[in-house]
């Protein structure tokens, strides 16, 4: 089991659409998905010992939202509200006091970013938070936008890719370039 990050109070542990749809066995399933929640969930024991902020972010689609195959998007069915492909891994041990946040929510607009029309950035601030430390699925799309909407915000911002998959690995060492050229801090 890999070791924990050493978190602050000024922290806060975003863990990126950690969903059954996601995971192996749903309907946009990621590859080592399942084996992140053991590490993911250390990180979140970490964090919440160190009395960091612990934010999970979803996807949370109407059923027939813009993104979906059958309305000229690029994705298959998945995440749609209410339905337990869009519930978080089962494993996942979110305390309550988790900040979850739901994205692209709207029926007529795709969001792929945690920050992304859901007031996180505002409200990480209003908190008090500096650094923000990410992992989850998937790392070549939503962690990727996450990442690079916490740079943008002004966050200093660690990623987590040991604790991240993509659905195209061909495409990590492109996504850890254009990261780490945004600022971000890219630990194995």
């Amino acid at each position: 089991m890999k070791t924990p990050t050493s978190y602050h109070r000024n922290d806060a542990l975003l863990v990126v659409d950690m969903q059954n749809d996601f995971c192996e066995g749903g309907a946009l399933a990621i590859e080592g998905g399942n084996a992140l929640v053991p590490d993911i969930n250390a990180e979140i024991d970490a964090a919440r010992n160190a009395g960091a902020m612990i934010v999970a972010s979803r996807d949370w689609h109407p059923v027939d939202h813009i993104s979906f195959e059958h309305r000229g998007g690029p994705w298959p069915v998945h995440c749609v509200q209410d339905t337990p492909g869009a519930a978080f891994h089962p494993k996942l041990a979110l305390p309550d006091e988790a900040i979850r946040i739901s994205k692209a929510t709207a029926f007529n607009a795709d969001a792929y970013s945690a920050f992304d029309g859901t007031g996180l950035g505002e409200y990480l601030r209003e908190k008090g938070v500096e650094r923000v430390v990410i992992c989850g699925l998937a790392l070549d799309v939503c962690v990727h936008a996450t990442v690079l909407a916490a740079c943008r915000e002004g966050f200093s911002t660690v990623l987590l890719e040991s604790l991240s998959a993509a659905a195209d690995p061909d495409a990590i060492d492109a996504c850890r370039r254009e990261m780490q050229d945004a600022g971000a801090e890219v630990r194995a």
